[in-house]
């Protein structure tokens, strides 16, 4: 069988080297070129993935010309996805974008724009959507285990951007650090809202199947040395009552190690029932009509290509099907008017409609 040829262009997100492991490790896929302006930043996936120096380019042209990919994974800072996309997207490949979406909705539909015309799929990776507990809390909802959705309460984060790297390797921030990094700059997309609210406001839309909020209201807690928030809290209200999405850079532990307290993950209110939904544990906790003192169940064990955002695309790309859920441009705007409504909030400290 043909190789699905991939290609890495812009390494300014830390995620670009565990895409590109999922892309090393898959059977049916070739990384056939990585690029990014500064050649120092392909070092770790060169040598993890022994790409040869003819597959390692600086230049995003002649990397897209001379490997001629499927699909195109993008990493840049948050405020750089419109321009990547619309640099990218005349050379007619799929594009898959690192979350979040973009850093305002405007950028959002300029991504959408662009691919309209290429009969190509833009695809927007959220990586809590392939945690075995939430796939495992969507598969009962859709069940209508717990009735209809009614609430999602979301608290998310890590102790900063700047304490690990790719494939999570643990390093350690410093004030230095935290004035090059794109993370901490406003003007790049920075700060903790934008980095994590994409996911409980896409997975939230993807768990509420598609609806949509009626307003927001948003406070954030933006230290007096930086530019760009670590802690936000955000109440969406919906027709059906008041969900919570709520921010954190500066987490007691990383969820990835040591669950915080509070936890990492959502709670999904429904009319018959409860869902509790912790980000890498292995069980979830539900109250249903019939137990109403709640249980323990195992997650679901998640089988390819189901388990990882690049098997899964290409599964769906190989069949010409459309991509789904969270990774899905439609859900994903949602996702994105909610962030771009907090923003506009807690800059006017007032509740606002949601923006259309």
């Amino acid at each position: 069988m043909k190789k699905f040829k991939i290609a890495g262009i812009n390494f300014d997100h830390m995620h670009m080297g565990d895409l590109l492991r999922m892309a090393h490790h898959h059977p049916e896929a070739e990384i056939v070129g990585i690029c990014d302006e500064e050649a120092r930043r392909m070092a770790g996936a060169i040598r993890n993935f022994a790409i040869p120096a003819t597959r390692q380019f600086t230049d995003y042209r002649a990397c897209l010309e001379e490997t001629r990919p499927d699909l195109v994974i993008l990493c840049p800072a948050t405020a750089d996805h419109a321009r990547w996309v619309q640099r990218v997207a005349p050379f007619r490949t799929h594009i898959l974008v690192e979350k979040p979406f973009a850093a305002t909705l405007p950028q959002a539909d300029a991504m959408i724009a662009a691919m309209a015309a290429t009969r190509k799929q833009l695809i927007i990776n959220w990586p809590l959507r392939w945690y075995p507990p939430h796939i495992t809390a969507k598969r009962l909802v859709d069940e209508g285990r717990i009735g209809r959705v009614i609430e999602v309460h979301y608290y998310d984060g890590n102790r900063g951007p700047l304490w690990h790297t790719a494939d999570k390797v643990v390093t350690t921030p410093n004030a230095a650090r935290k004035r090059k990094s794109w993370f901490y700059r406003k003007k790049s997309g920075g700060g903790s809202l934008l980095d994590y609210l994409g996911y409980g406001s896409t997975l939230g839309t993807w768990f509420m199947n598609g609806r949509a909020p009626i307003e927001i209201t948003a406070t954030v807690h933006q230290p007096k040395n930086l530019e760009v928030d670590e802690h936000a809290v955000v109440v969406a209200r919906y027709a059906t009552g008041l969900s919570k999405f709520e921010t954190r850079w500066g987490t007691f532990t990383d969820p990835w190690t040591d669950q915080p307290q509070p936890k990492c993950g959502f709670v999904i209110v429904g009319t018959q029932g409860t869902i509790a939904t912790y980000d890498h544990e292995p069980t979830i906790r539900v109250q249903t009509t019939d137990c109403p003192q709640g249980q323990d169940m195992a997650v679901d064990a998640i089988r390819p290509p189901f388990h990882n955002p690049i098997a899964y695309v290409i599964e769906r790309l190989q069949h010409r099907q459309k991509i789904d859920g969270p990774l899905a441009p439609h859900t994903a705007r949602i996702g994105q008017q909610i962030v771009d409504s907090a923003v506009l909030s807690a800059k006017l400290r007032k509740t606002v409609k949601l923006i259309p």
